[in-house]
């Protein structure tokens, strides 16, 4: 056990490293207060409002595993979100991650206005409000819609298909729109990585035999990125486990046959309109489970990558 003097000095210095630092605390403190209030606080309290019956007007009551044995057994809506929830994980985590990363690295070693372009380019979808209009333009479900207009001028089809409304479609059209808009935190994490990379390092790898960008990829670059990396993976599968709110604003809500509910969509069902919050927070914290238990495989995988 550590003395009484050891532990003293240790919280001097921690004190000492604070007021050493405390332009940078004073910097982070609106972002800590704000995470604070609305994403820490929420998802503790969410724990146990998991296990009550609470309606938001009368005092929770404590109904053990009820909501939880009910989401398994009686929920058959929740096991068409999982299914859902896990497909959305399976194809857009993985492949938007790498999308990421290839854009990321394709437009590295442009010149500087070049690649502040084509930046903003591939980020904005991912932070504006108006492409679903967009893309529901192009998949609406009359003859002026883009998608039904072009193959009925070329005789492909006679009659319109209602894209975002049929099972058979709408899944898959809510996928590749999300896959459109998954350039976005991760994708700058990878643009910083490549650029903090120390450039002596490629001239070594040159010494050393590397002769073209795929071998320094491999060799230098992505071994030097094991922090941005591992942002982007935990970014990636947070917004493909969280994946929602495409399906509502292109299929709404609920959609037909709930072809399109996820995991959160449900729980905005049981939350937000029928006021089943114990429920709601039942079905949130399954989900969490779920993003934590993928993030720490992802985790070891990486850090295994990394290691050889």
């Amino acid at each position: 056990m550590e003395s009484k003097s050891a532990v003293n000095h240790k919280n001097s210095s921690y004190k000492t490293e604070i007021l050493k630092n405390k332009d940078k605390y004073l910097l982070l403190a609106p972002f800590f207060i704000l995470f604070t209030l609305f994403t820490l606080i929420p998802v503790i309290v969410s724990v146990p409002i998991s296990f009550t019956q609470f309606n938001m007007l009368e005092f929770p009551k404590w109904v053990g595993w009820e909501n939880f044995s009910r989401l398994f057994i009686d929920d058959e809506v929740f096991l068409i979100a999982v299914k859902n929830t896990i497909i959305f994980a399976f194809l857009t985590g993985p492949i938007s991650y790498f999308a990421c990363l290839f854009f990321a690295w394709l437009i590295n070693d442009l010149r500087r206005s070049l690649r502040t372009a084509f930046t903003f380019v591939f980020y904005a979808p991912s932070i504006s409000g108006t492409v679903f209009y967009i893309w529901q333009f192009i998949f609406s479900g009359d003859s002026y819609g883009f998608v039904n207009g072009l193959l009925m001028r070329f005789g492909i089809l006679k009659d319109p298909i209602q894209w975002l409304t049929d099972p058979k479609y709408n899944l898959t059209i809510v996928i590749l729109v999300q896959l459109w808009l998954s350039l976005g935190a991760g994708f700058l994490a990878f643009i910083a990585g490549f650029q903090s990379i120390d450039s002596n390092l490629y001239e070594a790898g040159a010494i050393d035999g590397i002769r073209n960008r795929f071998q320094e990829l491999i060799y230098i670059t992505l071994p030097s990125m094991g922090p941005q990396l591992l942002f982007g993976a935990v970014m990636q599968i947070g917004s493909s486990f969280a994946a929602g709110g495409v399906a509502v604003a292109l299929t709404g809500f609920p959609s037909t046959d709930n072809s399109t509910t996820t995991i959160v969509t449900h729980a905005m069902d049981y939350g937000t309109i029928r006021y089943e919050m114990g429920y709601a927070a039942a079905l949130s914290f399954v989900l969490f489970l779920a993003m934590i238990f993928t993030n720490s495989i992802i985790r070891k995988i990486l850090q295994k990558v990394a290691s050889d």
